[in-house]
């Protein structure tokens, strides 16, 4: 297995992503006096073997003779849309969308997407197929060249593996990636080390290491496939994860066979800082005088998406004066979580729920005694509230014994590819 190393510098700024607004077109279904052929907006009236997605050919899905149109969904635009400026009678449109609901709903059109409408190069011009690509490497054929025949296809994906390494100089979240480096690994790694390092704490200084795959297809790139291992350095401290399948299930473990995943999660929300931290006493900004504050506030805008830190069942769900709305959440005989400020509650969140860790139970909000949007999270042990920050929680199940041989070897190969790697300072 061949390597190419990358070095990366990781600075202040956030990779936004790239918002695109399509506006509604127009066409004509009228027929030219001169050639006889449609009138279509946008269209692209080529040899299907002079353009990229001759992919269709080459595998059977489509003839060349045929005339292609290359469109993309817009605003609003549905099946009915696109396909009656194609002479598709609105019985064969309803007939396709009927057949299609068990392969892909086409009320699930998404803005911007691609499709593609295959047509005879003659005076009929019959659509003979119709192609909607679900993204770069999933689509769905509509053949409509005899009898219906919806279906879907995926093409061939090459996966690449790529090596990083990095130095933070402010955030990882607010992480610019250089060199080609796909911009979704910082999330990645804070998904992997979310139960072990508190991602709103990093500091300048802390550093990793990390080898992933990217996957591509026709040598285009479109996405990123999973961390394969990872060394992070924090505090000073060493965290290592090794992607290991035992049987059915796969998971990351550290140098010692145990798993990453922990009882609880480090905070209730992927992305926000801490604006407050647990305290027996602090001056309260709407009451105005000195109380305990028996939480970790986190801030972040109104709406982003609360989790459950571990497993449980939905003790209270509710709304109170101080609280404004709030989840209480049971996972053991000694730990408990509460959620306060919410901006609403996610529906079918009640008592007796049974939540997993991760799931979404609300969304952040400044209900009850607040004075901006963030989620006040509380935390019990035995009974008694805790700082979430600073309690200690079990880890969950390591390696199983009968794969503890194969794993020691799978850590031994991906640990010395990673001190392989350049010292990102």
């Amino acid at each position: 297995m061949s390597f190419r190393y990358q070095n990366i510098r990781v600075y202040a700024g956030l990779f936004i992503s790239i918002f695109a607004f399509i506006l509604m077109g127009y066409m004509s279904e009228q027929q030219s006096q001169a050639g006889g052929e449609m009138a279509l907006e946008d269209s692209t009236q080529v040899e299907i073997d002079t353009i990229p997605l001759n992919y269709y050919v080459e595998n059977g899905i489509v003839r060349d003779s045929l005339i292609i149109y290359d469109g993309t969904v817009k605003l609003n635009q549905s099946l009915s849309e696109i396909l009656l400026k194609f002479k598709v009678s609105y019985a064969e449109i309803d007939r396709i969308a009927k057949k299609s609901k068990d392969v892909f709903d086409v009320r699930k059109f998404v803005t911007g997407k691609n499709y593609l409408v295959f047509y005879t190069d003659d005076s009929l011009q019959k659509v003979e197929c119709f192609i909607y690509e679900i993204d770069a490497a999933n689509y769905v054929v509509y053949d409509l060249s005899d009898s219906l025949n919806i279906y879907r296809e995926r093409k061939e994906v090459e996966v690449r593996i790529r090596v990083a390494a990095g130095v933070i100089n402010s955030s990882l979240w607010q992480t610019i990636v250089d060199n080609e480096i796909d911009y979704n690994l910082p999330l990645e790694l804070s998904e992997i080390y979310a139960w072990a390092i508190d991602f709103y704490r990093i500091q300048k200084g802390d550093n990793f290491k990390v080898i992933y795959e990217e996957k591509y297809v026709d040598d285009k790139k479109i996405g990123m496939g999973k961390v394969i291992c990872a060394y992070f350095n924090h505090f000073g401290d060493d965290y290592y994860a090794i992607y290991f399948e035992q049987g059915d299930a796969a998971d990351y473990f550290d140098e010692n066979a145990k798993s990453l995943r922990r009882a609880f999660l480090k905070a209730p929300l992927k992305y926000s800082r801490i604006s407050s931290k647990f305290s027996r006493r602090r001056y309260h900004p709407v009451q105005k005088r000195y109380k305990p504050h028996l939480g970790t506030d986190y801030a972040a805008p109104k709406g982003t998406p609360i989790m459950t830190t571990g497993d449980g069942v939905i003790t209270i769900s509710g709304y109170s004066r101080g609280n404004g709305n709030f989840v209480k959440v049971r996972h053991n005989s000694v730990y408990s979580t509460q959620y306060l400020h919410m901006n609403k509650i996610k529906s079918g969140i009640r008592k007796g729920t049974r939540v997993r860790q991760g799931d979404v139970i609300g969304y952040v909000g400044s209900t009850g005694l607040a004075t901006g949007p963030h989620v006040c999270y509380r935390f019990w042990k035995n009974g008694t509230q805790v700082d979430a920050l600073r309690v200690s929680v079990p880890p969950s199940l390591p390696v199983d014994k009968s794969y503890l041989e194969a794993y020691e070897a799978v850590k031994a190969e991906m640990i010395s590819k990673l001190d392989s790697i350049a010292d990102p300072s």
